[in-house]
C-alpha cells in the first residue's frame, strides 16, 4: 500500500489560500483600482453569493465529487475554478455590503464562516477516512487508511484555523468600522458642569 503523502492537506491549503486569502485580496485590489464610485447592483447579491459559495464548497468536498475531480481530466481545474469564482463573488458582495448594509455582510460572514468551520470539524473529528477513493485515484493505487486519517484530520484542522483568521477577522473589521461610524454620527453630550 502507498502512503498518502498529505494529498488532502495540500488540496486544502490550495483552497484556503485561493478562497480565504487570494479572493479577498483580489477584491480589495480591484476596489482600490476601481475607486469609490457606485458598485454595480449585481455585486450586492450577498445571499445568493453566500449560498453558491457554501454549496459549492460542501458539494465538492463530498467523497464522490472529490473522487470525480481527481479522476477526470480537467476535474481538479473545474473544482478549483468554481470555488475561486464563487469566493470572488462572495467577497465582492461582502465588501460592497460592508459599505451599504453592514448587518447583511456580518450575517453572511457568520453563516458562511460557521458552515466552513463545520466542514473542517467534520474532517477533523470523523472516525474514519472519507476520501479513500479520491486518494487511490490521486496516488494511483491503494492507499493506507492509517496514513489517510491523519492527513484528513490535518486538512480539517487547517480549515478550523483559517475560519477565524478570515471570516471572523473580516466580521470584526466591519463591526469596528460600523461602531466608529455610529460614534461619529452621534452627538456628544457633556455634563452640565463641564459646559
Amino acid at each position: 500500500m502507498m502512503e498518502a503523502a498529505g494529498f488532502l492537506t495540500e488540496h486544502m491549503v490550495t483552497h484556503i489560500l485561493a478562497m480565504n486569502v487570494g479572493a479577498p485580496l483580489a477584491v480589495l485590489a480591484w476596489r482600490l483600482w476601481r475607486g469609490s464610485g457606485p458598485a454595480p447592483g449585481y455585486a450586492c447579491w450577498i445571499g445568493p453569493a453566500a449560498l453558491v459559495q457554501i454549496t459549492l464548497l460542501w458539494a465538492w468536498h463530498l467523497p464522490a465529487p472529490m473522487a470525480f475531480a481527481l479522476g477526470t481530466p480537467g476535474g481538479t481545474m473545474l473544482m478549483h475554478g468554481t470555488l475561486v469564482l464563487s469566493a470572488l463573488w462572495f467577497w465582492r458582495a461582502v465588501l460592497e455590503e460592508a459599505e451599504e448594509a453592514r448587518w447583511r455582510a456580518l450575517g453572511a460572514l457568520a453563516i458562511t464562516g460557521k458552515l466552513f468551520c463545520l466542514l473542517g470539524a467534520l474532517l477533523t473529528f470523523a472516525p474514519r477516512v472519507l476520501y479513500s477513493r479520491a486518494a487511490e485515484i490521486h496516488m494511483g493505487g491503494p492507499v493506507s487508511a492509517a496514513a489517510l486519517l491523519p492527513d484528513q484530520q490535518l486538512a480539517g484542522l487547517l480549515m478550523l484555523i483559517a475560519c477565524p483568521l478570515t471570516y471572523v477577522l473580516a466580521g470584526v473589521v466591519i463591526a469596528a468600522r460600523w461602531i466608529r461610524d455610529i460614534e461619529r454620527r452621534s452627538p456628544t453630550y457633556l455634563p452640565e458642569e463641564s459646559r
